[in-house]
């Protein structure tokens, strides 16, 4: 660990004694101290105090602009007013019934008025309703066996739980990557039944199915590969997934958690101009609640009307959260809010790129609708090879930076990204600029030494 960075830990330790304290207390009862392994990060997390619009504060009273906005569930900003209302009204009625009430009717043509689906079913998150695409995908094609992108995540169950974050002295051929579990009790023999593929490269999907003919249920896959900071996918890359599963009977499904509401109006089927067979949605779709959805054509979803295939919750459609997703499409995912959200993307990314270049970083950043990430590396990342190789450190020294200066410019980790929400302004996008503007020099300097040693290379 290099002095500069150094510095801006013992900062943030100086800021943040409640968290110290909170997180020393729930980590006797809680693995961990937090509730998911991702939130937990050395020497510890900021425990939130609360929350409003783009700001939050922690248990110490620092004020940060948030960008993590809850790992981009969070479109909508903390308590966005039409959601607060639908959600106080639908309590004085009745939390959960476990019994049809009429609202996942409304919520599903909400999703079918914009996604290319005739169909949806509803779940409390977006793991469940991957998990359970997959089981429709199995059930309707009689085939055993899915593609999963290398480095894309999917939710905790074991069908994904491969080749997530896999170390590369596992990892194989980056042309034919070796499925690697992602966890201890994965269940054995998963990958067998999960091959792998890495991002922007068809020829070698077109190995995969010719090496398993007739056995490839579905294709699923981040449109944008959120789980490797930020990556695009090439020009006609869609395109040509969608043309290699339909000619060989599989079906092609968009995990749209993370685009399917911060995209654009109709999500990644809108941007690229490519259909899927299915779509998961998931995060901003809730406005803060636990929802999420699979959806797909009446042919496809018909495993489930004729209950030969089995999705069930008690959960699901909660009534107060279907409210809250009603209040979310009608008065958060609106043309006009997507319109001001690609606005304040333009001038983050344009802001970014500008800072880099002036301070001489390697690096550059990129984004589209409400998500983003300044990526450390000297060449556009493809794929989970390519992004394998960022400064840790480095990446560490630009989080803690601007965290001390009241900017929470994303989640804690480098393979995460920024969201925007509506509730943000120009002027809060300007402040998060300025931050990065004071802090790019020393991210510069620690760069510039770190390549001059060896410490990192690009």
């Amino acid at each position: 660990m290099y002095p500069a960075l150094q510095q801006e830990i013992d900062t943030y330790r100086k800021r943040t004694p409640s968290s110290h304290e909170a997180h020393e207390r729930a980590a006797k009862r809680v693995p961990l101290g937090v509730g998911s392994n991702y939130r937990f990060y050395p020497p510890h997390p900021i425990f939130v105090r609360d929350g409003q619009g783009g700001r939050i504060h922690d248990l110490d009273g620092n004020e940060y602009l948030d960008f993590n906005l809850c790992y981009g569930s969070l479109m909508a900003g903390h308590c966005h007013p039409a959601v607060m209302k639908a959600v106080e009204e639908r309590l004085h009625l009745g939390t959960l019934f476990g019994m049809p009430h009429g609202l996942e009717l409304e919520l599903a043509e909400e999703i079918c008025a914009r996604f290319p689906v005739e169909m949806v079913r509803f779940t409390n998150s977006g793991g469940e309703a991957t998990m359970y695409a997959i089981r429709v995908a199995r059930g309707m094609t009689g085939r055993e066996k899915i593609v999963k992108i290398e480095g894309c995540y999917h939710g905790g169950h074991d069908a994904v739980s491969v080749s997530v974050k896999a170390k590369l002295e596992l990892a194989g051929d980056p042309e034919n990557p070796t499925p690697v579990t992602a966890s201890l009790g994965v269940l054995k023999g998963t990958t067998d039944q999960t091959l792998v593929a890495p991002f922007n490269n068809l020829d070698a999907m077109e190995r995969l199915f010719a090496r398993h003919q007739g056995q490839i249920a579905a294709v699923i896959l981040e449109p944008i590969m959120m789980n490797v900071a930020f990556v695009m996918p090439d020009a006609g890359y869609l395109a040509g997934l969608r043309e290699i599963t339909s000619r060989h009977g599989a079906l092609l499904i968009f995990d749209e958690i993370k685009t399917g509401g911060k995209l654009c109006w109709s999500g990644a089927s809108e941007y690229f101009g490519v259909k899927p067979d299915m779509i998961t949605l998931g995060k901003s779709i809730g406005g803060g609640f636990p929802l999420a959805a699979f959806g797909a054509s009446r042919e496809i979803m018909d495993g489930i009307v004729q209950q030969k295939i089995y999705h069930a919750g008690t959960y699901n459609t909660n009534p107060v959260v279907m409210a809250a997703g009603i209040a979310t499409f009608r008065g958060v995912l609106t043309r006009d809010n997507y319109s001001h959200i690609d606005n304040l993307s333009r001038r983050m990314v344009s802001g970014y790129a500008g800072i880099i270049k002036r301070n001489g970083i390697v690096a550059y950043a990129d984004g589209a609708g409400a998500n983003g990430a300044l990526m450390l590396y000297d060449k556009r990342v493809r794929n989970y090879r390519d992004w394998y190789h960022v400064d840790q450190d480095l990446w560490h020294h630009y989080w803690f930076a601007m965290v001390n200066r009241g900017v929470l410019p994303q989640p804690f980790g480098w393979d995460e990204q920024w969201t925007l929400s509506v509730a943000h302004t120009e002027a809060d996008i300007e402040r998060h600029l300025e931050v990065f503007d004071e802090i790019a020099p020393a991210l510069a300097a620690a760069q510039r030494a770190r390549i001059a040693v060896g410490a990192h290379s690009v």
